[in-house]
């Protein structure tokens, strides 16, 4: 490390430790989820619906794994496949996998959504597939698109119910290669109050199935140091390295 990455470090050492510091980080994501703060951002062109802080820890990631595939399953607008594939571009001009994508899956890609992801000019990394994340017939499609890749990426952001997350993990989560990660999106939910208009909640979660699946599955780890760094984020407990 140089003396940046050490000050670094130390910084985010320093926010693991701070107990005060996170709880006004959690208190300030309750206000802004209250508030759909998520839903103000774009990304070239196409709404987003992520916290900058997830989009800039997404960069990180990306540009370390350097995938030459990554999995998506929750669509909506399409932006965070735009994202996904201008990474991907931007690595393939600084000499990674020239012929990288990006695959994403959605139960319902609405006509509207489907056709701006297809005349964006990212839409050339980006294949779709639609039908439930779940299915056997559409996850024997992205086992067959991952057949020959060396490098997956996974993210995991459709339907929040723990039942229908522990479901994709696995399914996908086995497609992570070492070294690279499966992001599941959304545990912050359990931190946060009931929603009474969604069918997940505190202890139906996307991080009570994290929790779950890791107890059976030791090639994982929870990255912590990305939400230390991060102090605000969607994902606490949900970014997943693949160690072995």
């Amino acid at each position: 490390m140089n003396d940046l990455d050490l000050e670094v470090s130390a910084r985010i050492d320093l926010y693991g430790q701070d107990e005060k510091l996170k709880s006004e980080a959690m208190h300030f994501m309750q206000s802004t989820v209250d508030a759909q703060y998520s839903y103000n951002f774009n990304w070239m062109g196409r709404p987003i619906i992520q916290y900058p802080q997830d989009i800039v820890a997404m960069q990180e990631i990306i540009w370390s794994v350097q995938p030459d595939l990554i999995i998506e399953t929750g669509v909506a607008h399409g932006g965070s496949l735009i994202f996904s594939a201008a990474m991907l571009e931007l690595n393939a001009v600084c000499g990674g996998a020239p012929d990288a994508e990006v695959l994403g899956i959605d139960i319902d890609i609405r006509a509207h959504n489907r056709i701006a992801i297809e005349e964006h000019p990212m839409s050339k990394r980006i294949s779709l597939i639609q039908g439930s994340s779940i299915s056997p017939n559409v996850v024997g499609q992205v086992r067959a698109k991952a057949a020959d890749k060396k490098r997956i990426l996974v993210c995991l952001d459709s339907n929040h119910t723990y039942g229908h997350v522990i479901a994709e993990l696995n399914a996908y989560a086995s497609l992570t290669s070492v070294g690279s990660y499966c992001v599941v999106f959304d545990t912050v939910i359990d931190d946060l109050r009931v929603h009474p208009e969604r069918p997940w909640g505190p202890g139906n979660s996307p991080k009570t199935a994290v929790r779950e699946y890791l107890t059976t599955h030791p090639e994982f780890e929870v990255d912590k140091r990305v939400g230390e760094k991060l102090l605000l984020s969607v994902a606490p407990e949900g970014f997943l390295k693949r160690i072995n």
